[in-house]
């Protein structure tokens, strides 16, 4: 009897339920992943509790509200915890080496993890921006066949400054140096969120209207923002990322 694959794992921090339902429909989507193949566990709702790597073909981690630079002061208890649940996990992750992949948040995750510079320099609004592949960007195994220039759908309080020693730059922007890196051999995150469409970005778009993403008054420039390209390359990093990883 053949073994079945071993599921990917989603960690996910997002309190409302209509873009936390719709984040995990574009993962599965652009991963090609089915519900058993990619199991979600919403880190904001309960503890995450022990996982066993031996158990999981890989990790991903999406989007979220919480921004590694806030003051601890501001850091709310649900975000501690969940800062710290990632925190080990990572420890565990990069001593291994394991596939992990972090969306947005990813790069706060693994980033605070190996020591880099995270602070607001870089924000950058809810837009469509383009980005492009470094010389190890373009030699890497999660890149190939993305063209050297190509768009991705951004929107972040904060962002990093400084890498660290450890990780490689794989992508960058203009406006934000850093967009997508590397650590180790099978650990990646993005600045850029590979999981969205622009209906998934128009949703987040409403449901954050207040969060302090765009100014009172600036919600139709912003969905249009979202519409001045299109984006049709960063799922596919997604796919690539479960065709290697797949175990």
């Amino acid at each position: 009897m053949t073994t079945p694959p071993k599921p990917f794992l989603l960690l996910a921090t997002r309190a409302e339920d209509v873009p936390a339902d719709e984040e995990y429909a574009l993962f599965l989507r652009y991963t090609g992943l089915s519900e058993r193949d990619l199991v979600r566990r919403r880190l904001e709702a309960e503890p995450l509790g022990e996982i066993d790597l031996d158990d999981w073909s890989g990790i991903f981690v999406g989007g979220g509200p919480f921004n590694a630079s806030d003051p601890a002061t501001k850091k709310s208890a649900v975000q501690v915890r969940v800062e710290a649940e990632i925190a080990a996990l990572l420890d565990d992750v990069i001593a291994r080496d394991f596939p992990f992949f972090g969306a947005c948040y990813g790069i706060g995750t693994v980033g605070a993890h190996e020591g880099a510079v995270i602070d607001d320099t870089y924000r950058e609004p809810i837009s469509v921006i383009d980005v492009t592949l470094t010389d190890a960007g373009a030699s890497d195994p999660l890149l190939q066949g993305m063209p050297r220039a190509f768009t991705a759908f951004v929107g972040h309080k904060e962002a990093i400054t400084v890498l660290p020693p450890s990780a490689t730059l794989l992508v960058q922007g203009e406006a934000c140096p850093v967009q997508m890196f590397r650590v180790g051999q099978n650990v990646y995150a993005t600045q850029f969120h590979p999981e969205l469409d622009v209906d998934g970005i128009s949703t987040r778009i409403r449901a954050y209207a207040d969060h302090g993403y765009f100014a009172a008054g600036e919600l139709d420039l912003t969905l249009a923002a979202v519409r001045r390209v299109p984006v049709t390359h960063t799922g596919r990093i997604l796919r690539t990322f479960v065709e290697r990883y797949a175990r």
